[in-house]
């Protein structure tokens, strides 16, 4: 039976959400609607119901849908309203470094992965994971094994994507190995499309603006960052600083902020624990040097969208420095990209 603190669950959630966006004087449109009554229904299932042989309830809901539908707004919404303490939120590329991190306590000892999943599970009733989406088959590998013994221990699962999950791996020459993985979400989640046809990102205003575009660089745009950075005379400046043990070129540092050339951070093979260092010690980071997107490799492209995928949800103040517009950055737009565009159109623009 359900305790007293449980009841009317679903109903909680939805004021909350109905809460949430007077708060913010916003309107839900239908998509949103569903997708918050979707997660509620969900819930008062999950927390009420025990388990059982004869019985599998869903193990999560699976949300997806392009950019800017407010997949992040609905999760969030959702996340706060859920009543237990035994409950976390985070961030694709954050969890996959703790994971890795968690696993090398248990370096020697039979399958660390399963160890940290139910080390995980002790200690965690709800798990929500935002932005998930696989490129390398390493991290591929990791999570899916991940939410199997996640799935299997009991932990309820909440993801948003913006891919549908048969095209969560892309890369044909991992896709047979993933398979398990999507027929897992396929066979235990509820999926929940998200799709209400406007970005909401694109309406941008002062709340919601993380930063600064300058360009075009030849005209002024590295004296523009410079002024915008506000270094003094102590900065340090065309130094190499010691990420995770390996060195990169830093334009410029001082206190909180931080200068880096594009090519410097992106075109060289630096891992997302890099970039998570940098912001962690910098959140002020700006970047220049940069320019159309399409005649750099997979692996520089991957790179930037990464970081701007990290600094994005740590709340990084950026500033991008390019020779081009932002809409003429990507090139061809990729689904990743039109992910990333979304969230670079909420920096505030200077053309010079």
């Amino acid at each position: 039976m359900a305790t007293p603190e449980l009841l009317n669950i679903g109903e909680r959630v939805r004021q909350h959400f109905a809460a949430e966006l007077a708060s913010r004087n916003y309107t839900a449109d239908a998509a949103q609607q569903a997708a918050s009554a979707h997660l509620a229904d969900w819930l008062e299932r999950f927390l009420s119901s025990r388990k059982s042989w004869l019985r599998r309830h869903s193990a999560g809901v699976y949300i997806w849908g392009d950019v800017g539908r407010g997949k992040s707004f609905v999760m969030d919404a959702f996340f706060a309203a859920v009543p237990i303490a035994e409950k976390r939120r985070v961030h694709f590329h954050a969890f996959l470094q703790e994971l890795q991190r968690r696993m090398r306590d248990y370096a020697g000892q039979a399958d660390p992965l399963a160890l940290v999943a139910r080390e995980i599970a002790r200690d965690v009733r709800l798990m929500c994971f935002d932005e998930f989406h696989v490129h390398d088959i390493g991290d591929a590998m990791l999570l899916g094994r991940m939410l199997k013994v996640l799935v299997d221990e009991g932990v309820g699962l909440v993801m948003t994507s913006n891919y549908k999950p048969e095209r969560l791996c892309p890369n044909p020459l991992y896709r047979e190995r993933f398979k398990p993985v999507i027929a897992l979400i396929e066979q235990r989640f509820d999926i929940c499309a998200l799709d209400g046809g406007i970005d909401y990102r694109q309406w941008t205003n002062e709340n919601t603006v993380w930063g600064r575009y300058v360009w075009p660089e030849s005209k002024g745009g590295q004296a523009r960052v410079q002024a915008l950075l506000d270094f003094s005379e102590n900065a340090v400046t065309d130094t190499t600083l010691n990420v995770n043990h390996h060195p990169l070129k830093v334009s410029a540092y001082e206190g909180e902020r931080i200068w880096f050339d594009f090519h410097d951070l992106c075109g060289q093979p630096h891992s997302t624990a890099d970039y998570i260092w940098i912001i962690e010690q910098f959140p002020q980071l700006a970047i220049s040097g940069l320019n159309t997107l399409a005649g750099e490799t997979e692996a520089v492209r991957q790179r930037f969208l990464n970081l701007v995928d990290i600094a994005y949800d740590r709340g990084v103040y950026l500033i991008l420095c390019s020779e081009v517009p932002m809409d003429e950055l990507a090139g061809e737009k990729t689904i990743d990209f039109s992910r990333t565009l979304s969230r670079l159109r909420q920096l505030k623009p200077e053309a010079l």
